[in-house]
């Protein structure tokens, strides 16, 4: 290959590189409002910020969380877990509190943790089908990705209820992205997505990504989500199992992706979602920093 070619090839993926972080998302918990606070000012007006449905948070630390991320200028998308709602009742609460905040035009469903439904949705297409959301100013719904498959359900039923949500939402007249579950390894995301697309679904892909974070706790979270991590994956990604002391960026994971998409004519609106593992404002100067660079750091 001549140098030309080469400078040419770098370009372009320094290209697709930057626009992955065009329009990048970020996760946070109801905890992490003075995190969001610090972070905001870093962050491009209009960042999307998904707000979490955990079990150890409340309906008031929820709506607060969703709040803040509204008062600092960024779009609160608020996580609705299906398997969590008590009843129809709590879901619709949840809705109109949201709306009091003007929060509620985005939220993100996920059928989510328990094993056993807490009551009438066992999933997230059970809420979607509903019709509850359309209902209380909801205009855009992310669903869940999973390149690595999921612990609990066979890849044919993921498959089945990408498609259904996504027909069900476009019934309903609702926008749609896919937020996959994050990945050290961009081999099974990149044919997750040929998937996708393969099956007709062409709305736009966020693609789970760690923030910088402790490799410890990096681990902990692939060890709790049933993420690969194996040697040689963390190795691709950026660091060793043998060292686990120290800390570990995306810069290489948006690389490879970068330079993988950028010979996929048809992976469609593909950006980032940074699972911010190691704070928010960690990862809101990880993006600015590598948008300032340009995209140099890709190889």
């Amino acid at each position: 290959m001549s140098e030309t070619a080469g400078d040419m090839d770098f370009a372009r993926d320094a290209s697709v590189a930057l626009d992955l972080l065009e329009g990048f998302s970020l996760e946070m918990t109801g905890k992490d409002i003075d995190d969001l606070r610090r972070a905001a000012p870093i962050l491009p007006t209009g960042t999307r910020i998904n707000v979490t449905f955990l079990g150890n948070e409340d309906l008031e630390m929820r709506v607060a969380a969703a709040a803040a991320v509204r008062d600092a200028g960024l779009v609160p998308v608020p996580h609705i877990s299906a398997r969590r709602l008590r009843d129809e009742r709590q879901v619709t609460e949840f809705l109109a509190r949201l709306q009091q905040v003007d929060a509620s035009e985005h939220v993100f469903v996920v059928g989510g943790d328990p094993a056993q439904p807490e009551g009438p949705y066992p999933d997230a297409l059970s809420v979607i089908r509903s019709g509850i959301l359309a209902d209380h100013g909801v205009r855009s719904v992310s669903i869940a990705g999973y390149p690595e498959g999921h612990p609990d359900i066979a890849d044919d039923v993921l498959w089945r209820h990408l498609e259904d949500k996504t027909a069900a939402l476009a019934d309903h007249g609702l926008d749609v992205t896919i937020i996959t579950q994050f990945a050290f390894d961009i081999d099974p995301v990149t044919t997750w997505i040929d998937g996708v697309r393969t099956r007709g679904i062409d709305v736009p892909i966020r693609v789970g990504t760690p923030g910088p974070a402790g490799i410890k706790r990096l681990l902990g979270f692939a060890r709790r989500f049933g993420v690969g991590a194996n040697a040689m994956i963390v190795k691709k990604y950026g660091f060793s199992l043998t060292n686990l002391m120290g800390t570990a960026g995306p810069d290489t994971f948006v690389a490879d992706l970068a330079e993988a998409l950028a010979h996929r004519a048809t992976a469609g609106d593909v950006a980032l979602h940074l699972y911010t593992f190691g704070g928010i404002e960690a990862t809101a100067r990880w993006a600015a920093d590598f948008a300032r660079d340009g995209g140099a750091r890709v190889r």
